[in-house]
Formats: structure tokens, C-alpha cells, sequence
């Protein structure tokens, strides 16, 4: 073998080297320092205006009819908000207009959960065509439940019932 061949190989040994330190160091900082949760409004527990790629969902769900009965008006003894129960986030307060809540880890969530057992699209709650509002998990590893059972397929929510997840708990209230 010349040894320009050998060098060649030696260099590309160490750049892969360095490319495995890099991405070994990165890995435990994430899980040192985890994600950042970030406050979406001034106001504690309240959600500031949805961010552009939220419109275009809530127009695109317009569009396939998946909006509240009656253009918008909510039924007697519905539930007007979203309240976290439990967990880092105690206190938090989602008001429900009829769009789409997403939870999880991701900065793009409604709720940004800071929990291990959060996924990073973890779940959904979204309103039906008769105003009940129905939770999703959408396919987390360690699970939705309501009401202590754990979700399988998209689920109607009865006001005050208990969804977890991880550690984080979430009722829907007047």
C-alpha cells in the first residue's frame, strides 16, 4: 500500500473519530440539560395568539369540517378551557376555541411538556362535529390515559376527566 493511501485512511479514521466525540457529547448534554420549555405570552398560564402554522391547520381543518356544531357555538355545559391539574406546568390555562391542542416536548405544541415520559408529539385534543372534544395519542411510547385507561383509539373527554401524561395531568373545565 504507498503511503499516500495510508494517510489518506489515517485522516478519515480520525475525522470519523472526531464525528463520534461530537455526536456522543452532544447526546449527553441533551440529556443533562433536556429541552427548553419556552412561555408563549406575558401573561402566566394563558397561550398568546396561535403562530402561523397553527392558522393554517385550524383553516385546513375549517376547510374538511371539522369545526364545533352550530358555526362555532358551544354547547350548554361544555367545557370552555384546558387546565393542567399536576406536573412542572400546575396551573396552566388553555381557553378552547375550537382549534386543535397538541401536547408534548416539541416547541411547536400547544402545551410544551417538560417530561421524560412525553413524547415529542405526544397527543391531541381536538373538537368533533358535535362539539364533544375528543383526545388522541398520536402513537407514544409510553401511552395517553383517561381516566386511568390507556387510549387506543381517538376518545370523546367527559368535563373534569382526568388525561395523563407521564406526569403531567389535564382536565377540561368550564
Amino acid at each position: 500500500m504507498s503511503e499516500l493511501t495510508l494517510t489518506v485512511m489515517r485522516l478519515g479514521f480520525l475525522a470519523v473519530l472526531w464525528l463520534f466525540v461530537i455526536v456522543a457529547v452532544q447526546v449527553i448534554r441533551s440529556d443533562l440539560f433536556g429541552t427548553r420549555v419556552t412561555q408563549r405570552s406575558g401573561r402566566r398560564g394563558e397561550t398568546a395568539a396561535r403562530p402561523p402554522q397553527q392558522r393554517q391547520q385550524a383553516a385546513a381543518q375549517d376547510r374538511r369540517g371539522q369545526q364545533p356544531a352550530q358555526n362555532g357555538r358551544q354547547r350548554r355545559g361544555a367545557p370552555t378551557k384546558l387546565v393542567v391539574a399536576e406536573g412542572s406546568l400546575a396551573g396552566t390555562t388553555v381557553a378552547l376555541q375550537g382549534q386543535t391542542i397538541t401536547l408534548g416536548r416539541a416547541h411547536d405544541s400547544t402545551i410544551v411538556l417538560d417530561d421524560d415520559y412525553a413524547s415529542s408529539r405526544h397527543a391531541r385534543i381536538y373538537p368533533d362535529r358535535d362539539g364533544q372534544w375528543i383526545v388522541e395519542d398520536l402513537g407514544s411510547t409510553n401511552g395517553t390515559y383517561l381516566d386511568r385507561n390507556r387510549l387506543t383509539t381517538p376518545t370523546p373527554v367527559p368535563l373534569g376527566a382526568p388525561i395523563r401524561i407521564g406526569k403531567t395531568v389535564i382536565e377540561l373545565r368550564k
